[in-house]
């Protein structure tokens, strides 16, 4: 699968911005959302080919989020990576559970994330 454009959800400005940065030096073209709710209507608009999707978020968080876009009939094919500070080997499992491909724990490093993203 090529992945292009890359959907990264997270409420925390820096996050967004570290992430943002990284990918569109690698060569993606990104779109941000601040929250699970904003996540799952901009889903459908932009159509990414990945999203990173941030756990803890007020409102739906990024479990709820995963669960819904994963489960939505347009959207399940899209893959998801986690990317939080959830470290928990019970965070993981539930995250796979409700429809993420992967999990990266923050602070994330650049070469890991990369490396799943080209391994999608």
């Amino acid at each position: 699968m090529s992945i292009k454009k890359v959907l990264i959800v997270d409420d925390s400005p820096t996050e967004r911005h570290f992430l943002g940065e990284l990918l569109t030096k690698n060569g993606y073209q990104v779109v941000t959302a601040e929250s699970g709710e904003e996540a799952v209507e901009k889903v459908k608009d932009i159509m990414p080919d990945l999203i990173l999707m941030d756990v803890v978020m007020p409102g739906m968080n990024g479990f709820q989020a995963t669960r819904t876009i994963s489960r939505e009939e347009a959207t399940k094919h899209i893959p998801i990576i986690m990317c939080t500070s959830k470290n928990q080997e019970t965070d993981k499992v539930w995250g796979k559970r409700q429809g993420a491909a992967e999990y990266v724990v923050k602070p994330v490093d650049p070469q890991e994330l990369l490396t799943k993203i080209a391994a999608l």
